[in-house]
């Protein structure tokens, strides 16, 4: 079998709305962000602007794994091919030789040439792992592909990349073996495994917290699409800590050959420290309001 592994990409898609628009779009659902009982006082008395604060604002490149697989078969297999006969056929001769009869069919032998080919696509959220149709929809966004030094310099902006909890030797593994699959075959000729996709994707969002009478709520906006929501979370919250500034992102991850001998994925890793810009900044993210 021969098995063909292209070279990961990290692929950053663009902004379509920008910071300021996100921020007017979160500004617009702040209230909502702090539940239904605060929705249903903010109908009774429409609260003053001056009762939200923005207590921190974050852009962050959170990532999804696109991983685009093909497998072509060449391969051969006896079958056998019954025939139901009419009742009142009593014999039947085949290129001049008489077949026998039993329940009223005969069955013919022949051996099958095959060929097979399959593709399949598959999107991976980085952070859950949970496979994700609708993020192929992204892709449409201008996606730029990027290094290291590119990913490096949006950190130092205060931009928070986010690493893949997702390696793509485990995605690696998994495409392959369901590209291979199951051949119902008795000898075969032809097997090609091609992986022409592991794209590390990342795709912006922006989070803000507000804090209202002594509790905080945030308002998450896509930085793509533009969709709002006010159940969002900043990413310390995903990771249920606060970021020192210090990012590891390792796309390769171990060797592919423990899978399949003489195939191997690079690994790339980026260990970027971010020096906090003054005292107090939130680290990994923006400054604090």
């Amino acid at each position: 079998m021969e098995v063909a592994i292209a070279a990961e990409r990290i692929v950053v898609l663009a902004d379509q709305i920008g910071p300021h628009e996100a921020e007017g779009r979160a500004w617009a659902k702040r209230l909502e962000a702090f539940g239904t009982l605060a929705r249903m006082t903010g109908f009774l008395a429409r609260p003053k602007d001056e009762e939200f604060e923005v207590a921190y604002r974050e852009k962050r490149l959170q990532p999804f794994w696109r991983i685009a697989s093909s497998a072509h078969s060449v391969y051969e297999r006896a079958r056998s091919y019954p025939i139901l006969l009419a009742p009142e056929v009593r014999k039947v001769s085949i290129d001049g030789q008489e077949r026998p009869i039993g329940d009223r069919r005969i069955v013919i032998v022949g051996y099958e040439s095959c060929e097979e080919d399959t593709h399949r696509e598959v999107f991976v959220d980085g952070l859950t792992g949970a496979e994700n149709e609708a993020l192929a929809a992204l892709l449409e966004f201008d996606p730029v592909e990027a290094d290291a030094a590119h990913l490096a310099s949006l950190a130092e902006e205060q931009v928070v990349v986010v690493p893949p909890t997702v390696k793509a030797s485990g995605l690696v593994r998994d495409a392959v073996a369901k590209a291979i699959g199951k051949i119902d075959a008795d000898k075969i000729l032809e097997e090609r495994v091609e992986l022409q996709a592991v794209d590390l994707c990342y795709r912006p969002v922006y989070a803000f917290r507000y804090r209202r009478l002594g509790k905080e709520a945030v308002v998450e906006v896509d930085g793509l699409t533009g969709e709002v929501s006010t159940t969002g979370s900043t990413f310390e919250e995903h990771l249920g800590k606060i970021l020192e500034p210090r990012f590891l992102l390792d796309i390769g991850a171990e060797a592919a050959n423990i899978f399949i001998p003489g195939a191997t994925v690079a690994k790339l890793a980026i260990v970027k420290s971010l020096e906090l810009r003054r005292k107090g900044a939130k680290p990994g993210g923006a400054k604090p309001a």
